[in-house]
């Protein structure tokens, strides 16, 4: 299943829960009231984590939705959210593709090897949605994108063996961990970890929707693009990560609780600005078309604008 968080103009401001069918919507609350059916969830987090049976009364809801014609075409009329707006924790896996290991080296933001997963926080206020207005900051002109394969974590996880991960897996989205490089660079060589550089306003575009386990055959052979005003930056594949999600939840498990609902973004791919020998020319700038993807599957748009 696809579910959304969205915003449909017509019934005022409030987040809907919605589940995606080919090019439709359903509106599952409206959908359970005009069926006289008792709502199975009320937001994609407690779909996801409240176990097989509410994802089972959701599919029986969207088939009774799509028989009683309660879908609505997608069209571009509504506004997609953060499918998780409240996770407690929004973790980031760090450096952990050989290649943009070496471009981060080659720009003196990396002084040293990880010989096991790393990771930093991004904060939840930083989220955006799809097609939303992220805001070059003034003074910063090395804006980077770095489209990631980012799970969602589906039961309290703590202690948690290797081959046991993937059952406290529930979901993955894309997110894009947009980067001020030349504060991600001081910041390194003040010996601090990227933190500022990776938590301005906006910084988090993540959706538009999140994709249950079951929607492919393996998310660790995705191939992951990035174009900037229709044009190619990069196409990477998330076989290229060095720690997988199960290496990453056994080893941060250990001693940090992932609660329900909570994501885990899996790291920069190659081929992002910085580590392209024409970087100042593909650095972001206002007025740019950013759409990251898994190709086939779902695509996530970004527009860049000068400070307000």
């Amino acid at each position: 299943m696809r579910l959304a968080t969205f915003v449909d103009p017509l019934k005022g401001n409030d987040a809907r829960f919605g589940i995606l069918c080919g090019e439709n919507i359903v509106d599952v609350a409206a959908a359970a009231d005009a069926l006289h059916r008792a709502v199975p969830a009320t937001s994609v987090k407690s779909a996801l984590t409240t176990g097989a049976h509410t994802l089972a009364a959701l599919q029986e809801l969207v088939a009774a939705a799509e028989r009683a014609k309660l879908v609505r075409p997608i069209d571009g009329w509504l506004k997609f959210l953060p499918p998780i707006p409240d996770p407690s924790k929004f973790f980031c896996v760090g450096k952990n593709n050989k290649k943009h290991r070496e471009e981060l080296a080659a720009n003196k933001m990396l002084t040293e090897v990880p010989n096991e997963p790393t990771g930093f926080i991004k904060l939840i206020s930083t989220m955006s949605g799809d097609g939303d207005e992220v805001a070059r900051p003034a003074g910063i002109v090395k804006l980077d994108y770095e489209p990631e394969l980012c799970y969602v974590v589906g039961k309290r996880a703590h202690g948690v063996k290797k081959a046991e991960a993937m059952d406290y897996i529930s979901g993955f989205t894309l997110m894009n961990d947009v980067s001020a490089r030349e504060i991600q660079q001081r910041e390194v060589a003040s010996g601090s970890r990227f933190w500022t550089a990776k938590n301005m306003p906006g910084f988090a575009p993540v959706g538009p929707y999140i994709l249950t386990m079951d929607e492919v055959p393996d998310t660790e052979k995705l191939w992951v693009t990035c174009e900037v005003n229709g044009k190619p930056r990069l196409r990477s594949n998330t076989g290229d990560y060095l720690y997988k999600i199960a290496d990453v939840l056994e080893h941060f498990s250990r001693y940090v609780v992932f609660e329900p609902g909570d994501l885990i973004a899996m790291g920069a791919p190659s081929g992002v600005a910085v580590g392209q020998p024409n970087a100042d020319e593909l650095y972001l700038r206002p007025g740019d078309d950013m759409v990251i993807a898994f190709e086939g599957l779902m695509r996530l748009r970004t527009k860049i604008v000068a400070p307000k």
